[in-house]
């Protein structure tokens, strides 16, 4: 197995867009309000990003979910040309209305892959929405969330926790750098502090 790179080809991003919990909020249920009319019986959240759009939209339509997941990435790292399956579809897709949900299309490749999988596996009629696309990439998705150009920046994978202290992601700061920004504090994600009631070996 070789490492083909450290992170996506950031270089066609122009301009940054934070996006808050408040925005996932209000993108995912403008979302449920445009797939809600088609009654989509199963939701397939793509991991790991469509688990949070997934999860959101599964409660709110009150449907089945079965979180799917292939990716390019091992231990968060890009090691792969193309997608590789790791949690398929389940055989309950047969005989439903199945919605394909990611975070982001670009290529499209990822949720076609999944729809075609799910149409294989016997749904009657499999449709995929995104919360994000990018131009080059709105004709693959049934249902998008917002369509924008700009380094997007999601609120629940812009910090890790390392060396004992919460960081910027840095295959964020490194998209930013790549337009001459670089990752301040003021673009991490407010929230509101608290401290772990139980936590064996730890603090409290």
């Amino acid at each position: 197995m070789n490492k083909t790179t450290a992170s996506f080809d950031y270089s066609n991003r122009k301009g940054v867009r934070p996006i808050s919990w408040n925005d996932f909020h209000g993108l995912t249920k403008a979302l449920a309000v445009a797939v809600g009319p088609w009654q989509p019986e199963i939701i397939l959240p793509v991991g790991r990003g469509g688990y949070y759009p997934g999860s959101l939209l599964a409660h709110i339509l009150q449907v089945e979910i079965f979180p799917v997941r292939l990716s390019r990435r091992e231990h968060d790292v890009v090691v792969h040309q193309s997608p590789r399956w790791i949690v398929e579809p389940p055989a309950a897709v047969a005989g439903q209305r199945v919605l394909v949900l990611d975070e982001m299309c670009s290529s499209g490749e990822t949720i076609t892959i999944v729809r075609n999988r799910a149409l294989d596996l016997g749904s009657t009629e499999t449709r995929t929405a995104v919360l994000y696309a990018h131009t080059w990439g709105v004709e693959v998705p049934d249902y998008i969330g917002m369509i924008t150009d700009e380094l997007v920046m999601n609120p629940w994978d812009r910090e890790i926790w390392t060396g004992g202290d919460f960081r910027f992601h840095p295959e964020y700061a490194e998209a930013l750098s790549a337009q001459g920004i670089v990752a301040e504090q003021s673009l991490l994600v407010e929230a509101t502090a608290f401290a772990a009631i139980k936590a064996p070996g730890g603090h409290s």
